[in-house]
């Protein structure tokens, strides 16, 4: 998995799985472009990432988190839960304040 950070008025996290990174997802008028330039941060443990996480959701961010590996440690640091999960083309994806 990959994080990065971006700030912006508030920080906004991007959390993606590694293997999906540069990839579009479309279904009917859904569509979600995972790019490098705002997913591809730094590579981290599960541990590490649940860690950041909980720090994040502290300081009110945004969260942009896609890929089934992701919304899954995301769901268990607790700041996402199941009905705040959509998908696209059959990818896990959360966007927004949690």
């Amino acid at each position: 998995m990959h994080i990065k950070i971006h700030e912006a008025y508030r920080s906004i996290v991007a959390l993606a799985d590694s293997d999906i990174i540069g990839q579009t997802f479309i279904e009917g008028i859904k569509q979600i472009e995972v790019r490098p330039n705002f997913f591809e941060g730094d590579k981290k443990t599960k541990e590490e990432i649940i860690q950041i996480l909980k720090e994040m959701n502290q300081e009110d961010a945004t969260f942009n988190i896609v890929g089934k590996e992701s919304v899954e440690t995301a769901l268990e640091a607790g700041i996402i839960n199941q009905e705040g999960v959509m998908k696209i083309d059959n990818i896990p994806v959360a966007l927004g304040l949690f």
